[in-house]
Order: C-alpha cells, then structure tokens, then sequence
C-alpha cells in the first residue's frame, strides 16, 4: 500500500479541498535529544492522509501505530445533536470472536478515546464509568473473575479491590460511596428446600449479597444476604429457569446511596427495589414487586429492571427492561424496554411516574440496560443486550445513537467528561513511500488534549528539525511527510502549542 502512494496521486486525491498546517517557528524534539535543532519553518512539509485506521468488515478497529489494540467499533446511527451533553461515552463490550473485550471510550463520531483490553483471555470487564475517589475523578470497572479496578487519569491503577469472607465479587455492580468505600454484589449458592415454589426439598438457592469495603485497608464495613430478609415467594421464575442450578430467585443488579446514607438495592427476578437499614440490614420498604410497600400508580409498574438510582430531586430512576407488566395484578408479556422516573411519596406510600423514555425503534432488553440522568438534565440510557446506546434530552427527544456488534454487548453504557495525560508515551510508526517521502502514522491511547500532531526529522538523533504539523484525527493521524532523512518522531501537541508528549525515534 505505501510504496505506490506518492505525494502527487495524494494532491490528485485532496484537490483543492485540503488544508495545510504551516508553522512559523519550530520546537526541537526536547525529550529525544537536547542538541536538535530548529530554525525557521516557511512551508510545511507534512500533509494529512485519510486515515488507514478504519473499522474492519468484523466491526473492529486497526490501528498501525498501536497493533495490540483491537476494539470493537461502536458505530454512531444518529450522530450527536446540537444538544448532547458533553463528555465521551464509556463502555464495557464482552470479546468477539474479533475484537477485544475492555474498557472502551469513544467520541461522538465513535472514535477510540482510550481502551484497555482485557489482560486475560477470559472474563470481562463491566461497568466502566467515571467515579469520585478521595475527591478526584476516577476510573473504575468491575473486571471477572471478582475484582475491581481504580485507574486515576494518567491510567495508572491506584486500587484494586476483591471481596472479603471467601466471597467472589460479582459483576453488575461497583459503587464508590461519598465515604470513599466500595458497594458491590455477590451470588451465593446456599442449600435450600425449593418445595414450596414447585422444585425439590434438596437443592440450592442463590441468594444476592452486598459488600461494602473500606478501599485502603480492605475491612468489611458491612454485609447483608437477601435470604435472610426476602422469601422465596417474592420471586417471579421458577427452579431451573435460568442458567443456574436450583433456584436464581433475586439476582441484585444494583446498588445505591440514598439521601438518608442507607442503601437502594434493584432485584430483577422480585422485580422490586428495596430500602435496606444500612446498620441493622433490615428492610425499609419494598417498591414494586408482590409485597410492595407503596401504591403503585398508573405506568409505574416494572419487571426484571436494573439500575436503581435516587436522583437529588427525591425521584428514583430505574431501566425497566419490559419483559412484564401487569395489568390488575396480572402479568402480562411486552416486547419493549423503557427508562423511567418515578415519584415516591413516603408518607402517604404512593408511587407515581413522572416521565417515562422509549426508543422510537421499540428497543427491548431482556437483560441488562440502564438510565443516566445528565448534568444538563438529558437522560443517557445503555440498552442493555439491545446493543444501542442513546442519549434523550429531557422531555425525551432522540438526540444520538450508537450500536455495538452483536457479539461484543455492554452491560451499561455511560457519559462523562474526561480528561487524562497518560504516564506512556505517544506511538509511531513510519515507513518510506519515496526517496523523499515518508508515511507516519501517529497515536496516544487516552490522552485528551491533543490537538496537532508534529514531525520532526534529521539526519542523526541529535539534530532533528521540526517539518510541519497537522490536525489530530480520530484515534490514529495518518500524515505524508516530505523527507529523506533517516529518523523520524511526532509530537503531540496542546491547542496552546505546548508539546504533550514525544514518541521514540524511528529510524527508516
């Protein structure tokens, strides 16, 4: 491909339509070598090239400069409206038969941000997001089998969290507390006399369990089992209906921090969230469900929901994933997945909704899914194993949508601001196409203030000379550079033309 791209078929290709970046000074490449030289730049000798990084017919990222990173494309099916919130959107995808499984950020366009494949070959990472730790903003996920990691914003991990008690932290849920420890869920199998929901007296029940954990030191704070507070008869499946043995009958996929400091738990086989004492671990109340505490109002109904969350408005927040609702206490199926908001009166025990979000392609999740209400009042919402991700303005009109392959789905999906300065350095690599011309292509995994990429080139490490700079594209910047000198590197440059970082020295 390289050698028969020359700069005159690249003129012919761009026309007129292309822009040149010429600089009127030059900054030497300072972290490769303190003797290069600079001198006055009259004419750009760099121009940028369509991008060779693409998304392959499997729906997976390539990228030259960074051959380990195999990411999936989320591919962007209503691009961002004028108004959509600011920030990236975060995603876990599982691994394809393709692409790597991560923690994924992307942009508006779906360009890779930062992705972190899995280390392993096996298990995945959930729940990727933005979180508050010692009050700085944090990366956090939950990777399988039971831990949970802490990145700050130069990737670094500055924790890493696993269950206390013999237990294996399970996936749906890692939540840093304002008091800076960790929330999550547990399954645990128990032996359990199944008669009294039609299986045998001698088999098992896998009860959901919390956690909460001091980060630092690792101590058990708290832990609370639901078979100790919630009956089999709550639930809505049978022995054996889903992939476990015996009996999944709560399955905890949520966790929260009520205004009052006790806890929000969303069980999707009761179809109920409860309040739980975050001292005595007793039940508050129950919304939803067959013993709900609260009269529940038209539309306010869910079934196998996720995602619980108390908004500082007082109003709760759940995904709803539809699978039932009911009509006069009977349930009834339905094919589509909705997100809302409900009102909860606490002393008359009354449940209404406010608002409710549906896609305009009736999205159904029969698993998964949840509901992020933006600081701007929009509502982002990751629809579960429906693969899309949307954000809606308040009074729910569509505003963006993005899919993920089939193969490579997410939990949840997320927005939020980010910025980082990754503790690497940029990537580059280079190859002659000419005599006198080289094609570079140039990246930096995670980091977010980049705006021009620069090339330097020289006869010898010690004398390099800046060429001229182009605009950041994308995850990767693919750049023909006018020269017959045998050692190249690219800067990443800020806005303000302070240089970031210096890739290493590739010699051609």
């Amino acid at each position: 491909m390289g050698t028969k791209f020359t700069r005159r078929r690249f003129l012919t290709a761009v026309s007129a339509g292309a822009t040149y970046l010429a600089l009127t000074n030059t900054v030497g490449c300072d972290l490769l070598e303190r003797n290069s030289k600079s001198r006055p730049l009259h004419k750009s000798k760099v121009w940028p090239l369509p991008s060779v990084s693409s998304a392959l017919p499997e729906g997976v990222w390539a990228f030259r400069s960074r051959p380990d990173l195999s990411p999936p494309a989320v591919e962007v099916t209503k691009k961002a409206h004028d108004d959509t919130a600011p920030g990236y959107i975060f995603v876990a995808p599982e691994k394809g038969d393709a692409g790597q499984g991560g923690s994924l950020m992307v942009d508006d366009r779906g360009q890779v941000v930062w992705f972190r494949p899995l280390q392993g070959t096996s298990g995945r990472a959930m729940n990727f997001k933005v979180q508050t730790y010692r009050d700085r903003p944090v990366l956090t996920w939950g990777e399988t089998p039971g831990e949970y990691v802490i990145f700050d914003d130069s990737y670094r991990e500055i924790a890493r969290v696993k269950a206390a008690n013999d237990y294996d932290g399970d996936h749906h849920e890692f939540l840093i507390s304002p008091q800076d420890t960790a929330l999550f869920t547990i399954y645990n199998a128990v032996p359990w006399d199944l008669s009294s929901v039609g299986g045998p007296k001698d088999s098992v029940a896998v009860q959901g369990a919390v956690q909460e954990l001091d980060i630092e030191t690792g101590e058990m704070l708290f832990e609370w089992h639901s078979l100790e507070h919630v009956g089999l008869e709550e639930t809505y499946v049978k022995p054996w209906e889903d992939h476990y043995p015996g009996i999944d009958y709560f399955h905890i996929n949520s966790i929260d921090v009520d205004h009052d400091n006790n806890l929000l738990i969303s069980a999707r086989e009761t179809s109920a969230v409860y309040k739980i004492d975050r001292i005595t671990g007793e039940i508050i109340w129950r919304l939803g469900g067959k013993k709900s505490d609260f009269e529940m109002g038209p539309g306010t109904r869910f079934a196998f929901q996720h995602d619980a969350r108390r908004l500082p408005d007082g109003t709760i927040t759940i995904f709803d994933n539809g699978s039932l609702v009911f009509e006069n206490g009977i349930p009834k199926a339905v094919e589509e997945s909705r997100a809302i908001v409900l009102d909860l009166d606490e002393e008359q025990m009354s449940a209404s909704l406010v608002r409710e979000y549906t896609h305009p392609d009736k999205q159904y999740a029969d698993a998964a899914g949840n509901m992020q209400v933006l600081p701007n009042g929009n509502v982002f919402i990751g629809w579960g194993r429906a693969l899309t991700v949307s954000e809606f303005s308040k009074d729910g009109k569509l505003l963006s949508d993005a899919r993920l392959p089939p193969q490579n789905r997410s939990y949840r999906a997320f927005r939020f601001p980010w910025s980082a300065h990754p503790s690497d350095r940029p990537a580059a690599v280079a190859e002659r196409t000419s005599e006198n011309e080289v094609r570079v292509y140039a990246s930096w995994n995670g980091a977010t203030e980049v705006a021009t990429w620069e090339v330097l080139a020289g006869p010898r490490p010690g004398q390099l000379e800046s060429l001229g700079s182009v605009p950041r594209e994308g995850f990767e910047t693919d750049m023909l550079v006018q020269t017959a000198e045998p050692y190249v590197a690219a800067q990443a440059k800020h806005r303000s033309g302070r240089v970031l970082g210096t890739t290493e020295l590739v010699e051609l």
